[in-house]
């Protein structure tokens, strides 16, 4: 679906720039305006184009049977998905039809939706089923009460929900998650920086050394990264010092399983990272010009959790440690902000993936 280099030439491109000290680069330099950081109007816009855009909502592990339910705020719409009777994924607007209290919290598996306030409830498939006192409502339509649904579809073991319209989701879409893994961990966290800053974290390797010396660097190389691009998307390698074993195999049968972890970008807001027998699949939330909620789950291959429950545990902490540290510069980079010393942030060479995303950004906001 993708045009996106096999396992073999991403390594062997990769064994290349170790050879001769270098890394993929952008064809451009970027100049993106400090104020994109810091303006609620441009947030607005934001906000509308995520509204607009198929969007990752939550992995499809996460609603696994019938009954299972998900609700949060997506681009800062109340929303839940639910999986029905039928096995269909269908998400809603959160909010009852009678006077708009939200009609699931959390996650969790039910056989209905149900108001906390009346009681009025909804099959899984949003029809409104039944109304305490319905006498009390003289006229009632109920097939006009229903939840609000807006679209829903799943693809590559992610539900991607569209807010306003009915586009559906398009070819350029992640690659998805392996089913041979399971969930074995969410959380959600906040963040003191702007969303784009967080994004931009995940997406260059020029930061390695410097913002993880103690932690990804001594595994990885610093500023040494293939970036490929799909449609709005972009895919980044990050190798680690372990890939040079590959050297002794021949070049169409190296692979890249514990040699590189892949960052997927999909466009606006959404991180898959691949890591030695596990996953992670993050969305940066927008909470507000300088706040992030950042949602992650965390999956791993089934045999490998079952061999090496306490291995797989400590990658995460891993991992998660190397996280922290990139919360604690998003954070410092948003305090900068106040110090009017930039009008604009520049993005380099190195950074390309960056500038790949700013400028699918102003293709769509201007």
């Amino acid at each position: 679906m993708h045009d996106l280099m096999e396992d073999w030439r991403v390594t062997t491109r990769v064994l290349d720039h170790i050879d001769h000290a270098t890394t993929d680069r952008g064809a451009e330099t970027w100049r993106e305006p400090v104020d994109h950081y810091r303006s609620e109007t441009r947030l607005a816009a934001e906000i509308g184009l995520f509204r607009a855009t198929p969007t990752p909502f939550c992995p499809s592990m996460a609603l696994a049977e019938p009954g299972a339910f998900l609700a949060r705020e997506a681009a800062g719409t109340p929303i839940v998905a639910v999986r029905g009777a039928d096995g269909v994924v269908r998400a809603f607007r959160n909010a009852c039809r009678h006077r708009g209290a939200q009609v699931a919290c959390g996650a969790g598996k039910t056989k209905a939706l149900v108001c906390p306030y009346h009681a009025w409830t909804y099959d899984l498939a949003g029809a409104l089923r039944a109304v305490p006192h319905e006498d009390g409502f003289p006229g009632l339509d109920k097939t006009a009460h229903g939840l609000v649904p807006v679209r829903a579809a799943e693809h590559g073991g992610l539900v991607f929900v569209t807010q306003d319209g009915g586009a559906p989701p398009t070819a350029d879409l992640l690659t998805g998650l392996d089913p041979a893994m399971v969930l074995v961990a969410h959380g959600e966290t906040v963040i003191e920086a702007n969303w784009k800053i967080v994004m931009e974290g995940f997406l260059e390797g020029y930061h390695i050394k410097g913002t993880h010396k103690d932690t990804f660097y001594p595994r990885q190389y610093d500023n040494l990264n293939v970036v490929e691009y799909f449609g709005p998307n972009s895919r980044v390698a990050f190798p680690y010092q372990a890939i040079e074993r590959q050297r002794a195999v021949d070049p169409e049968k190296r692979e890249a399983l514990g040699g590189l972890t892949y960052v997927y970008h999909q466009f606006p807001n959404v991180i898959v990272a691949t890591f030695p027998s596990r996953a992670t699949f993050v969305i940066n939330e927008p909470d507000g010009t300088g706040r992030t909620r950042q949602l992650t789950w965390t999956f791993a291959e089934k045999t490998t959790l079952k061999a090496d429950r306490k291995g797989v545990s400590q990658g995460i902490d891993f991992v998660n440690e190397g996280a922290r540290e990139d919360r604690a510069v998003n954070e410092s980079i948003q305090r900068g902000l106040a110090s009017g010393a930039n009008t604009h942030f520049t993005y380099g060479l190195f950074e390309a993936a960056i500038v790949h995303f700013h400028k699918e950004m102003k293709a769509r906001l201007g």
